[in-house]
């Protein structure tokens, strides 16, 4: 996959970034790391202030958010970041499972050695952070690891679905690595899926990689009964 294609539109092509340009990055990175919360509402004169910008930048990042679903408008009430309900959710933690299954599959047969190599440099550096006890660092390492995923596939459209999804649902993604065991046990499905990789097996990377995605069982009712009631709706 292209450096570009995760990159805002902007930036791929060369052209400098725009005032409202670079607030939806902002804006996105603070809804992704749980800094904006799931119902939070976003005020244009407040973004404006506390930003130093005009409110149109401010309403151009805003609308931009709106179409790749990161935030909702609700009427009268204004603008707010998305909240998801159950169903959905499960729904695209699914759909999630299969794209980062696929992407497993095509790395299993398209990977060079230096994308493996770098993918078990990435690894290590998450097993720092586990043992350091710092889930922050730990989800950010995890993103990288799951870019390089994607890069190792060599694929365009697949790769980018996976992406534009991981912004759906990363803040409810954020709080499922967070569950208890959840990180000792993403290290040891990172390692099933490079082995995998590693061996050629594209069968068998495709479904360490969904696994490791999927909420299923006692996994998915305690992710649920974690989520506070802003977070989803029934």
């Amino acid at each position: 996959m292209d450096q570009d294609e995760t990159r805002p539109p902007e930036l791929a092509t060369g052209r400098a970034p725009t005032r409202s340009g670079e607030l939806r990055e902002q804006l996105e990175q603070m809804i992704l790391d749980g800094r904006l919360a799931p119902g939070e509402r976003l005020d244009e004169m407040e973004l404006a202030r506390r930003f130093g910008l005009s409110r149109t930048p401010v309403r151009e990042a805003i609308k931009a958010l709106l179409a790749i679903g990161l935030v909702e408008t609700r009427g009268r009430q204004g603008t707010h970041v998305a909240v998801l309900s159950i169903p959905a959710l499960i729904e695209m933690f699914d759909v999630m499972s299969a794209l980062e299954g696929l992407c497993a599959r095509l790395a299993a047969r398209r990977a060079t050695p230096a994308e493996r190599a770098a993918m078990r440099q990435v690894h290590e550096e998450l097993v720092k952070a586990y043992e350091t006890g710092d889930p922050v660092t730990f989800y950010k390492i995890n993103q990288k690891f799951h870019d390089l995923l994607y890069e190792a596939a060599h694929t365009h459209f697949i790769a980018d679905q996976a992406l534009q999804l991981r912004r759906r649902i990363g803040a409810y993604r954020m709080r499922a690595t967070y569950q208890p065991g959840r990180m000792l046990g993403t290290l040891s499905e990172h390692v099933r899926i490079m082995d995998a990789i590693d061996a050629g097996d594209p069968e068998a990377a495709r479904k360490a990689a969904s696994d490791h995605v999927q909420l299923l069982g006692d996994q998915l009712t305690d992710f649920i009964s974690s989520l506070p009631a802003n977070l989803s709706r029934a």
